[in-house]
Parts: structure tokens; C-alpha cells; sequence
């Protein structure tokens, strides 16, 4: 084995081939992080993804520095999930590197260098550079490669390294300075000698000309003698502010208090009470034995279990049954913030065995978790779909909560990949059971388990056979002929928010547009404000007074008069959240009105607040974007109003109708989940429309083939696998010639009615890009792999092109 494929974590396609040095060839292995050259002057970290004995037939493979593990990092059964993913969405392993790994697990291992012992240096033979490094190590013992930039140009280090390896000079030192540091914790104690001496009334009478000294040296001294085995904070001393640093320090300086400092898990992990599980109902047994049923006969499975139907009770006992066989779970979910009710019932059970692994993290505490992980010291991982790459060593069980969730294949991230579908295959090489869990299943799962490639599992009732809520459609045009409106609000549904509070309950209000109007208008000439990036209007955010982009980001102040004609007449066209909770909070302004949306809950911990203040009862109702139809489960919510439904189903997207019923029928799943007398009201002027008639009705069998029969219609997924192209560039005719190319390219290869497009995109220019896509609709079954190898040609091909390597290109599969 004297050849390497190595990973690099640039957005390059494949793995490099590097030549294993012979001294190496015992100790590397699969999964390795190595050190090696790349582009001439480049050091990076690479992962060792085979290794074989073909030589390269084209060129002089380059040799691997250092190894900087003493085991593999990756097991084996993530090397075989990352080529998957790689083959399966076509995108680079070097793109899944840089997503899987920690920073400070890639490219900040510095490897440093030192002088052989007892060696001696013949200085005669050695090049300028050489003598260099020898005199800079002899005066420093250990130098790394960063250091050696500053005396040695760039692309001579590695050749310099080498030829004094070669020599036996020089060795590389193994203490890899990860930036990884833990995390240490301050705490303070009164020295021992002041207390062993007892001479306590002579240090009060010294500090009597400095009273603050002497009450914190008060407050210190009793607090220890209160508690001797609490460690005493020093940060909690100066939490009120009475006290501030310089007294402690004057203190210490004295020698009667001293500061210590202990390590500490920067994951702050459960220690209290570990409690045990009510007992399952009898719909939920039924369920329970199908699922093990299914796991039997080798089966995963899809649980689609009506809101509050006990879904998070059964994967509990699963949990169990799984960490009772000695084996790990994964519990993914779509966002971080969902966590707090499933984390408190795990929490109470399995205290330290819980883990934690999303983006909100430090890089250092993800590389905590990695470690734990690795050592195989956490039982429950609950993460978003980053969790999918870590080390895990005997996984048994992974659930994907909320599986319909678009959250798990967000488009803003490179790579592009969808975590529900690589959670199946993930468990495939671990040989670990699937459950996808949703009150809402996407289409495609609920086709593949009508198909029985997966085993359906259907809980019908709410537990505790609590009633499901009520659905009202109500009509807003005719409120609004017989003048029985209020704003954006009909009295009905005023009416109906009205008693919920009169009862001392709560209610919901969705409406799932962020900012308080879409677009300012101008009444006299037209004029509406663009972003300076991007082809999109500017949503106006009221609250915080400006304009913003929600693309890029961009912000401006709120226009007073029209930049064009001058005129005073702006108008607010468009209904944004804001203005729907400005709305409320007028019409109920002797209750508390709340509002949860992506600007509201920017600060820290303000969804840990908001969610306090419902579950206390302080708040009477919250206005919300979709963000409210995820994870809430409280006693007290007994309406959903959705005062604008029409605006989830006029969106351009053929998923359209299947969002609108999942979030529709999501957030109505926080209604009356104790007492069953929730309801769900739907203002519209279109009462009639399929989805809202289906929604109302509840049955679930019925909008799946109603969708489903849609979907077939027109070649839709789950019929058809839909591959998306997009291509962007700053010019906009160079980018069209671009894509027009690569249209004719796949034409050639494709047939005709496979390939739409090129086009511009929705948003025809973003950041500053033009966008242009070509949207590939090709056939399921055998000859989608044949399909899909004629696109890597047509791909290849456009690559090849000289002109077009600026053209960025990004490549969506199963879109």
C-alpha cells in the first residue's frame, strides 16, 4: 500500500493521490488526518480515503509529510457514507469535509518541528534555507510550519522539510496545537493559612479603612463556611455589582482570598433527578409492535402520527430499548430550537449520556462533542443535520423528527443534500434502524410507504384520546361586502380570539411574512425601493424603521419622500407579521400580545423567554411566522387564527399546496392539545380552493392522493427525479451564453422533454449574481442511473470550456 487517496477540504472534485512514505506505511490507515503539499506551496490537512498500490500514470505523486492521528478520525462507515453523498448529489468530498468537520479539526492542526536529539549538524552541505531552519531550532525547540513562513519563501518549506528529514535532522513533534483548549472556570476560597491561624479579628480590624474589602471578604468567608464543599464562582460575586474586580484583587494581594481555576464541559450537561417514562397508551403499544415489527424484518419506518398524538412517547421506549443493547441513538431534528421538550424528558433520564451537536455551538465545543463522541461517551446525540458526519462508533437507531421539514435540505448550503434521505442511507452502513416521524410526512415518504420500501405506521388518535381541533373556513370577501372586516381581521374571528381570552386561554396567530410590508410604494409616480444586490423589492421593517433585503441582507433607512418624483405619498403595500402584531395588539390592548419570528428572536435566549411567558400564562396570544407551528406544546393554546391562508398557497413552487397543508395543519396541532376543544379558524377569499375544502375535512388519506394524483399529472416528484442547475456570474450575457451551452450540451445527451430551460431564475440576480437555471426532470428506476451519468458527462463537458470556469455552478439533486 504505497499510494494514498487523500481528501483535501477544497472545493475540488474527488481525492488526491499522494505517495506513502516508507517510514508511514505501518501506521496509516483509513480515516487518518495527514499532513501533505498541495499546489506548490500549500500545507493542508487531508483525510486518507484508501489506500492502494497503482502508481499514477501522469505525473510524480507528491509524498505525505506527517501523520496527525494516532487512529482514525472518520470510521469506516462514514468514508463509505461520504462517497454516497458525493456520488449521490454530485458534489466534491472535499465540499463534505469542509461541512463535516470542526475548524479546528481541519486546517489549524499545526505541526510543529524539532532537531533530532543528540544529533550533530554538518552545516557545509546544507543549502541557505536549511542553515536557516537548523539555527531558528536551535535557538527555539519547537517551531511550526506557520513560524517557518517568516524566514523561508513559501514554496522552498516543504522541499527544505523534506531534504532534513532526509538527512535526519530535524523530526516533526506529534503535540498538534489543535485550537482546541477546554474551557476553565474561575473560583476563589480564602486562604488556608488565614483560616488555620484563626486570627480572623485582626484581618477585619486591618481591612477596616476599606469597607468593601472587608464585606466581600465577609460574603466570601461565609459562603464557604455555609457550604464547604461548593466551589464559590468568581463571577458570581460581581453578578449584582456591588462588588467589583479591584476588590477582590486588593484581596488577593493581601494573600487572604486566592482565585483557582477547575476544567469544565463547555456543554453544560444534567445532573439532577433522572426520572422514568409514563406508560405507553394502547394506540401507541399498537404502533410500538409494528415498529419493532418492522425493525424485525430488517424494514425502517415512517411514523405519521396526528399532532400530539404521543410520537416523541414512542421514540422515547425506542431510545431505551436501544441504549439497552449496549447501542447509540441520533435524534435529528430540523432546528436547534426545537429541542427544549424533548431535551427536559431526556434530560431527567440519561443526564451526561446527552449530547448536543448544531450550529449555535463554538467551534471548540463541537470539537468537545466530536471527541465524546469518538470515545463513545455519549449514549443520545440530539443535532440538526450537521450530527450526520460525527464519529459515531455503534449506532443503533436514528430519528428524523419532523422528516417533512425544509429545513433539513436548505439550498444556502454547500453541499446540497437532503438529511431525512442520507439518515436512511447512514443507517444502512451502520446497520442502525431508521424512524422518520412527522405529523405531516413529506409526499415522497408517504409514497415510498405506500410502496412498502418503508413500513407506514399510522397513529390516528391524540393521546389521551383528547379530541383533534375543529376546522372553520371563513369567507373574506363576503365579510368584506357586508362591511363586517376590521382590518385584515373579520369580526368573526375577532369574536372568536375574544372568547378564547375571556376564558383564560391563548391564542395563535400565523401569518408567515416577515417585516411589516412588503414593499414602500410611491402613490404618485410608482416608484417601489430595490435592493442594490439583488432583483427583489425591500421589505419594510417597522419596528426597527428600515429597510431590509432578506436575501442579502442589505439594510437602508426608510425613504421620507420618493427619491424619484419627490413626493410625500408613500404607501405600505403588503402585510408583513409586524403589522399583523400591530393589528392585534390594537385590537386586544388589555392583553399581552407577543410576536415570534426570525427578527423577534435574533437575541439570546429570547425563544427560551417567550416560551416561559407562555407556559406561565403571562402571555395571552402570539402572532408568529411558521416558526410557531414547530415544537410549542402547551396546555392553554386553544385557537389558531390564520388570518391570511391565501398567501401560503400563491407561491411559485409545485410544493406549494403540500407546504400550505403541513404548516396549516403543523400549527394547528398546537391547538387544544389537553382539553380537545381547540379550533382552527381560516380567513380566505377563496373557500373553495381543494387544499382548505381537504384540510377541513381531516383526512389525511384523502390530501395525499389528492396531491399525489396532481403530481402524477404533471411529472412531478415522487414520479419523476427532479435535478436542478443553477448558474451565476456578475455579467449577465456571459452567464446566458453559459447556460445556453450547457442546455444544448445536456440536450445532446438527454431526450427532449427531460430538459427545461435554461431560464432565469425566480430572483434573476442575488448578491450581485445573475442567475440562470436548467431544471432536469428525469425518469425513477434504472434509467435514472444511466440519465444521471450522461448529466456527469454533459457537466464534464461545460467544465472543460476555458471561458466558462468563472461561471459559478451549483447542482441540486432531488430538488
Amino acid at each position: 500500500m504505497n499510494y494514498a487517496q487523500i481528501v483535501l477540504p477544497l472545493n475540488l472534485k474527488g481525492s488526491f493521490t499522494y505517495k506513502v512514505p516508507g517510514e508511514l506505511l505501518s501506521e496509516i490507515h483509513l480515516g487518518m488526518r495527514v499532513l501533505v503539499p498541495f499546489g506548490g506551496k500549500k500545507i493542508y490537512t487531508g483525510i486518507v480515503f484508501e489506500l492502494h498500490n497503482t502508481a499514477p500514470e501522469n505525473f510524480v505523486a507528491k509524498e505525505v509529510i506527517s501523520l496527525l492521528d494516532d487512529k482514525p478520525i472518520v470510521p469506516k462507515e462514514q468514508i463509505g457514507f461520504w462517497n454516497w453523498l458525493s456520488e449521490y448529489y454530485l458534489c466534491g468530498l472535499g465540499e463534505i469535509y469542509r461541512f463535516a468537520f470542526p475548524s479546528s479539526l481541519k486546517l489549524e492542526s499545526e505541526t510543529y518541528l524539532k532537531l533530532k536529539p543528540n544529533v550533530t549538524v554538518d552545516f557545509e552541505n546544507l543549502d541557505v534555507n536549511e542553515m536557516y531552519l537548523i539555527q531558528a531550532l536551535e535557538v527555539r525547540q519547537l517551531i511550526n510550519l506557520t513560524d517557518i513562513e517568516a524566514f523561508i519563501p513559501k514554496k522552498d518549506i516543504i522541499k527544505t522539510i523534506n531534504s532534513l528529514i532526509d538527512l535526519q535532522y530535524i523530526e516533526i513533534d506529534e503535540k498538534i496545537a489543535e485550537k482546541y483548549k477546554a474551557k476553565e472556570v474561575a473560583y476563589v476560597k480564602i486562604n488556608d493559612e488565614v483560616l488555620k491561624a484563626q486570627n480572623l479579628t485582626e484581618v477585619l480590624l486591618s481591612l477596616k479603612r476599606a469597607q468593601k474589602q472587608k464585606d466581600l471578604f465577609l460574603h466570601i468567608l461565609e459562603k464557604q463556611t455555609e457550604n464547604p464543599d461548593l466551589p464559590i464562582k468568581k463571577s458570581e460575586l460581581f453578578e449584582d455589582g456591588y462588588f467589583g474586580s479591584s476588590h477582590f484583587k486588593s484581596l488577593a494581594d493581601k494573600n487572604l482570598v486566592e482565585e483557582y481555576y477547575m476544567q469544565k464541559d463547555r456543554i453544560e450537561s444534567y445532573e439532577g433527578e433522572i426520572e422514568e417514562i409514563e406508560e405507553l397508551s394502547e394506540s401507541q403499544k399498537l404502533a410500538k409492535a409494528e415498529i419493532d415489527e418492522a425493525f424485525h424484518e430488517g424494514k425502517n419506518v415512517l411514523l405519521h402520527g396526528v399532532t400530539s398524538s404521543g410520537k416523541t412517547h414512542i421514540y422515547l421506549e425506542k431510545i431505551e430499548e436501544c441504549i439497552n443493547n449496549g447501542k447509540n441513538v441520533l435524534f435529528l431534528l430540523p432546528e436547534i430550537s426545537l429541542t427544549k421538550q424533548i431535551t427536559q424528558r431526556l434530560e431527567k433520564k440519561y443526564g451526561r449520556q446527552l449530547g448536543f451537536y448544531h450550529q449555535k455551538l463554538t467551534d471548540f465545543e463541537r470539537v468537545e462533542v466530536w471527541r465524546r463522541i469518538r470515545q463513545n461517551d455519549i449514549k443520545i446525540l440530539i443535532g440538526t443535520r450537521n450530527a450526520l458526519f460525527l464519529p459515531f462508533q455503534n449506532l443503533g437507531l436514528i430519528v428524523v423528527d419532523e422528516e417533512h421539514d425544509s429545513a433539513y435540505r436548505p439550498r444556502e448550503v454547500s453541499p446540497y443534500f437532503n438529511a431525512k434521505d442520507s439518515a436512511l442511507v447512514l443507517g444502512n452502513f451502520y446497520n442502525a434502524h431508521v424512524i422518520l416521524g412527522s405529523a405531516t410526512p413529506s409526499v415522497e415518504s408517504y409514497y415510498n410507504a405506500r410502496k412498502d420500501r418503508i413500513k407506514y405506521v399510522f397513529l390516528e388518535e391524540r393521546f389521551g384520546k383528547v379530541t383533534l381541533p375543529e376546522y372553520e373556513l371563513i369567507n373574506f370577501k363576503e365579510a368584506q361586502d357586508s362591511k363586517k372586516v376590521s382590518g385584515n381581521f373579520s369580526l368573526r374571528l375577532i369574536d372568536e380570539i375574544k372568547r378564547t381570552l375571556d376564558e383564560k386561554n391563548q391564542a395563535i396567530v400565523l401569518h408567515n411574512r416577515r417585516g411589516y410590508a412588503n414593499v414602500i410604494e410611491c402613490e404618485t409616480c410608482g416608484y417601489v425601493n430595490y435592493c442594490s444586490n439583488c432583483d427583489v423589492v425591500m421589505t419594510y421593517h417597522k419596528a426597527a424603521n428600515e429597510m431590509k433585503c432578506h436575501y442579502c441582507g442589505q439594510r437602508a433607512s426608510k425613504p421620507k419622500t420618493c427619491p424619484k418624483c419627490h413626493s410625500e405619498n408613500l404607501n405600505e403595500r403588503g402585510v408583513g407579521v409586524e403589522q399583523i402584531h400591530e393589528e392585534v395588539s390594537k385590537l386586544f390592548p388589555e392583553n399581552e400580545v407577543d410576536r415570534m419570528d426570525v427578527d423577534s428572536m435574533r437575541k439570546k435566549f429570547a425563544y427560551e423567554k417567550l416560551y416561559e411567558k407562555i407556559e406561565d400564562g403571562e402571555t395571552d396570544i402570539v402572532v408568529g411566522t411558521q416558526m410557531i407551528s414547530k415544537g410549542l406544546d402547551f396546555d392553554h393554546i386553544e385557537l389558531v387564527a390564520i388570518p391570511k391562508a391565501d398567501s401560503l398557497l400563491y407561491v411559485q413552487d409545485f410544493r406549494a399546496e403540500e407546504r400550505a397543508y403541513q404548516l396549516i395543519t403543523q400549527v394547528s396541532g398546537r391547538a387544544g392539545r389537553v382539553s380537545g376543544k381547540g379550533k382552527v379558524l381560516i380567513q380566505t377569499f377563496n373557500p373553495d380552493h381543494s387544499v382548505f375544502q381537504l384540510i377541513k375535512i381531516n383526512n389525511p388519506a384523502k390530501i395525499y392522493k389528492y396531491i399525489l394524483t396532481e403530481r402524477q399529472k404533471f411529472h412531478y416528484p415522487p414520479f419523476t427525479k427532479l435535478i436542478m442547475i443553477e448558474l451565476k456570474h456578475r455579467k449577465e450575457d456571459k452567464v446566458n451564453r453559459a447556460s445556453q451551452f450547457l442546455g444544448s450540451v445536456l440536450r445532446k445527451y438527454l431526450p427532449e422533454d427531460c430538459v427545461l430551460g435554461p431560464e432565469k431564475s425566480q430572483i434573476a440576480r442575488l448578491n450581485n449574481l445573475y442567475q440562470f437555471q436548467i431544471l432536469l426532470k428525469l425518469p425513477r428506476g434504472k434509467n435514472y442511473e444511466k440519465f444521471k451519468k450522461l448529466v456527469l458527462l454533459s457537466l464534464k463537458e461545460f467544465d472543460e470550456i476555458t471561458a466558462y470556469q468563472s461561471i459559478k455552478k451549483d447542482v441540486f439533486v432531488d430538488f
